[in-house]
């Protein structure tokens, strides 16, 4: 069995990923959302429920959360009570996609009154990171035309810029706002942020608290996505990861579940650039589950985040320096297959059970009876969903 070293065991102590609290409400395709039992109803079970992937794995101390669909009259107590449950809040997420107005954009939209009424919703975004202690507030623009010649898409990047520079001038001392982008989808002629260097421009305008997001989901097939973490590592620009998977367009799926190499080899970049333990890096699951039970993918997706972490982390640098640097194509290759193929499994079951957790927290949680509890207790109500 491979043995993670103490350095490599040190290293794995620092991991932390934040939680999507709409990951846990119902979910599906453009076609249908799918209900199942005891789904939360309200921002209270939903961090009840993530509390639960943190008491089995202790990767996921906090929760982010999505304005409106997790509005509550007392931010103070939902902060309470997720304390109580061992977790904290995180990051905030604005939403400008979902209104009537919004139909042809809302910080880039032609009329005044429209980005008038975006600017202001990430005002209260804002205000609630305010009242939660929340650090990052995260942008994500459905915005863009479908057809040539349907928008002029130079105004729209300078109607966004005039929008961010007045959210920006809001951000505390100890905040920051991080704008995602999408390279297509729900327009699909243009999109106003449809890229890492379309982000990287907006927010090197604002000032240094403003950073990208980059969300794994979102690049065409075959990108070199390490690539972009490298450049923006290299840069100062990368603000935090959206970490999920596709195999075709953006479906959310859990992260490695279409391409674990490619996990890898994101991870070690971000270790070699200086972004694993970086408290300026946030890592963040960004899923919504179709038709698996919801806990259980969230705990998936953690542990295969750590399990591509550990493989990273055993990446012999030494010896890959070597390599690269006498031109050993094949050396330098095998150095990194070498860590890849790794089963770090075993090794990291048994630093769990050294740390009081199960070994395998997949099967401790299914044992817990924790599903067939909820799917009890909540009757009643109206269960939360993508869209509320």
């Amino acid at each position: 069995m491979t043995t993670l070293s103490t350095d490599i065991l040190a290293e794995l102590e620092k991991q932390a990923i934040e939680l999507p609290s709409w990951a846990f409400g119902n979910s599906g395709t453009r076609f249908k959302v799918y209900g199942t039992p005891g789904t939360p109803r309200d921002p209270f079970e939903k961090i009840a429920d993530a509390a639960q992937v943190q008491k089995y794995t202790k990767l996921a101390p906090s929760v982010a959360l999505h304005i409106p669909w997790d509005k509550v009259s007392d931010y103070s107590e939902l902060r309470r009570f997720a304390q109580d449950h061992g977790v904290e809040l995180g990051t905030i997420n604005s939403n400008t996609f979902q209104d009537d107005d919004y139909k042809f954009g809302a910080l880039t939209n032609e009329d005044p009154a429209v980005r008038r009424k975006a600017i202001d919703h990430h005002l209260e975004c804002i205000e609630i990171m305010n009242q939660t202690g929340s650090r990052d507030l995260k942008i994500w623009l459905a915005e863009g035309s479908n057809y040539p010649g349907q928008a002029d898409i130079r105004g729209r990047q300078d109607r966004l810029q005039e929008s961010l520079q007045e959210i920006y001038a809001h951000i505390g001392d100890d905040q920051r706002l991080v704008l995602e982008y999408k390279f297509f989808e729900p327009s699909f002629y243009h999109t106003d942020v449809p890229d890492w260097g379309t982000s990287y421009v907006q927010v090197a305008a604002l000032g240094d608290k403003a950073l990208v997001c980059l969300d794994t989901g979102h690049h065409a097939p075959g990108t070199n996505i390490e690539f972009i973490v490298m450049q923006l590592l290299r840069l100062g620009k990368l603000g935090s990861f959206d970490f999920n998977s596709r195999f075709y367009a953006d479906d959310d799926l859990i992260v490695g579940a279409a391409d674990p190499f490619q996990l890898f080899r994101i991870i070690y970049e971000v270790i070699r650039g200086g972004g694993y333990g970086n408290p300026d890096v946030a890592f963040m699951l960004d899923q919504c589950h179709n038709v698996e039970d919801k806990i259980p993918g969230q705990i998936r997706s953690v542990l295969n985040v750590q399990e591509m972490t550990a493989r990273a982390l055993l990446v012999d640098t030494a010896a890959l320096s070597i390599a690269q640097k006498s031109g050993d194509v094949l050396a330098a290759n095998a150095v990194f297959m070498d860590a890849f193929y790794t089963d770090v499994r075993p090794a990291l079951a048994e630093w769990r059970e050294s740390r009081g957790l199960a070994g395998d927290p997949m099967a401790a949680f299914a044992a817990s009876g924790y599903l067939a509890t909820i799917a009890e207790e909540r009757v009643g109500g109206t269960q939360a969903g993508w869209g509320a």
